[in-house]
């Protein structure tokens, strides 16, 4: 017990031998010294910057530049038919809320009830059937078959009538 007690003591003796003034703090006193020196209150002004200017975004209507441009010859252009337009009092489905281009078939399924057609996208899969509607310009699924689901738009001309525009969503095989 007693060469216990001695050697804590013998380890306090040597640490607190370790903080004595060993008098090496000349460049740590340089430097205070500089310090105390420097003048007083003088601060370096803020730097100025440019007001922000607001930015509107005006490019929302256009084509999107990840798709080709459609080259439509004014000539033999399709006139578009007053008697042909989107029903306004219809229902909307909840795939007529997302972009035709994001959907791809994955695969069929058929019953007694008929076929259906599976498609992939807006956040999953989804079983249609031909009088669905899919899409923003009123698609409605025409035909399903084994390799497509066959689509048609309705879509303005530009001119105050509308367009059917025939669409396919061909099979995406290994997705």
């Amino acid at each position: 017990m007693k060469a216990l007690l001695s050697g804590v003591l013998v380890a306090w003796v040597l640490l607190l031998s370790g903080c004595g003034d060993s008098g090496d703090f000349a460049d740590l006193k340089a430097f205070m010294a500089e310090v105390k020196a420097r003048p007083k209150g003088v601060i370096e002004p803020i730097p100025q910057f440019p007001p922000y200017q607001a930015f509107t975004y005006e490019a929302a209507n256009l084509r999107s530049p990840f798709q080709p441009p459609i080259k439509i010859d004014l000539a033999s252009r399709q006139k578009g038919a007053r008697q042909v337009k989107p029903d306004p009092t219809r229902v909307k489905q909840f795939l007529e809320g997302f972009n035709i281009e994001q959907f791809e078939m994955v695969g069929t399924l058929a019953n007694d009830t008929g076929k259906f057609a599976l498609i992939k996208g807006a956040g999953g899969v989804y079983r249609i059937k031909v009088g669905d509607y899919l899409g923003r310009n009123e698609g409605r699924i025409v035909t399903i078959t084994d390799s497509q689901v066959d689509v048609v738009e309705i879509v303005p001309d530009g001119e105050g009538g509308w367009l059917e525009r025939p669409r396919s969503i061909p099979l995406k095989e290994r997705s």
